[in-house]
């Protein structure tokens, strides 16, 4: 019976810490470091910042679980490409559709932060540090260099399209954080005639 009390109490804690990291990576995301307070965080989740300080001690402590967290989520998304059917075009669109219109943005947006913004903890830093943008760049290069083998993709530098393909993903989730969904579909429209060049 005391086992599963236990087990019980280690599931309400992992539900309790999932659900404060939902809300954190979506604050961070949108404010910054230095423009989130803890007390909104433990708004956002719904517990008061009390609860919030048994979890994580600091700001810094919450943000830097968050970027490891928020690096893990980008890259398995990423790598996700290669599981989607379709062509290589039809793949990168699948792609950007779920970067930009199903929620995925917060990762992303709480890495660039994390790259970007002033007050950024010496821990989250390196492991920022450790995954560069040219992370990212090696994982589409494939995908991208198939596309160009196939005539989906525009000629040129596969990297150098991954590079502005990023980029203006990058730019479309700063500028996006109230836009609706059909907005977003009507730029993933965009993005894609720019890289296949039609």
């Amino acid at each position: 019976m005391r086992s599963s009390n236990k087990e019980k109490q280690d599931q309400i804690r992992n539900e309790r810490r999932e659900q404060i990291l939902d809300a954190a990576v979506k604050v961070f995301s949108r404010r910054g470091v230095v423009g989130t307070k803890m007390s909104m965080i433990a708004n956002a989740a719904g517990i008061s910042p009390g609860l919030l300080y048994h979890y994580f001690k600091s700001k810094d402590e919450l943000f830097t679980t968050l970027v490891e967290w928020a690096m893990e989520q980008s890259h398995s998304t990423m790598m996700y490409a290669y599981q989607f059917s379709g062509s290589p075009i039809e793949k990168i669109r699948t792609l950007t559709e779920l970067i930009l219109c199903e929620g995925d943005s917060a990762y992303f947006m709480l890495i660039h932060q994390a790259r970007t913004s002033d007050g950024v903890p010496e821990s989250a830093k390196r492991l920022i540090k450790h995954h560069s943008m040219e992370t990212y760049v090696d994982q589409l290069y494939p995908l991208f260099k198939e596309g160009q083998q196939v005539g989906d993709i525009a000629a040129g530098d596969p990297k150098e399209l991954v590079y502005c393909y990023l980029s203006v993903i990058s730019g479309l989730m700063l500028l996006a954080t109230q836009e609706d969904e059909g907005q977003y579909k009507m730029k993933v429209d965009i993005l894609l005639r720019m890289i296949t060049g039609s």
